[in-house]
């Protein structure tokens, strides 16, 4: 009886996999410009329904296999130059976003702040050593600063998901580390962490002394750090 049972229930289609089957991705009986045209429209309707970055395997499964997702996206960019918005490569997906230089106008229709995160001058500063320095613990942080980091601000880049508990460090008591998270790419409007600007660059151009940091005196080379990475994260 109970081999019977499992015998009907795996002749039953299962109706994903039943479904998946069905949508026919290759698109083979519409001529080669009709068919790279149906290809864009779905991945530009997926990507501006979806709430989050949409990544390459989740496209892949709407185009055909010989499809090249990144010259899709080159088409549909191109298509949307000129446009008050973009398809925007970010946390490892792309997304459609608002360009920079309509900010304003969106504040002035919605107000507000368009991130929805309010940070401060010396958040956004451990922020940026946990990006760059990460995995990093708390007393590391402390002593870039020169002095102790709270908990407190811990927890609340913590509560925003901007950074969370990496690796247990080797060092004696092996405290947590953090490290930055897809909320912090997010945030800033990067792909990956290979997006922030680089840190040998940056002390190049005088924007930034890993001397300084090691020193605990990295306040005033803030300003023209988080300026570098906006800039960054805008273009």
């Amino acid at each position: 009886m109970a081999e019977a049972t499992r015998r009907r229930r795996n002749d039953q289609p299962d109706d994903d996999r039943s479904g998946d089957r069905l949508f026919d991705r290759e698109l083979d009986h519409l001529p080669p410009e009709a068919r790279w045209r149906e290809w864009m429209h779905r991945v530009e309707a997926t990507i501006f329904a979806a709430s989050e970055p949409v990544n390459r395997e989740t496209l892949a499964r709407i185009v055909g296999k010989s499809c090249s997702i990144d010259l899709l996206i080159d088409d549909i960019r191109e298509e949307l130059r000129g446009r008050p918005y973009d398809l925007v490569a970010v946390a490892s997906g792309w997304k459609h976003l608002t360009r920079p230089a309509y900010a304003d106008a969106i504040r002035a229709a919605v107000g507000g702040n368009e991130r929805a995160v309010d940070l401060t001058q010396s958040e956004v500063l451990v922020l940026m050593c946990v990006a760059y320095f990460q995995p990093i613990t708390r007393a590391e942080l402390s002593s870039f600063f020169g002095k102790e980091i709270s908990r407190d601000l811990i927890g609340h880049l913590r509560g925003a998901k901007l950074i969370a508990s990496g690796p247990r460090s080797p060092t004696p008591g092996a405290p947590y580390t953090y490290v930055t998270t897809k909320e912090f790419l997010l945030e800033f409007g990067l792909d990956t962490l290979r997006d922030l600007p680089d840190f040998e660059a940056l002390e190049d151009a005088g924007l930034l002394s890993k001397e300084k940091l090691l020193a605990g005196d990295i306040m005033s080379d803030f300003a023209s750090l988080k300026e570098a990475v906006e800039v960054e994260a805008d273009e």
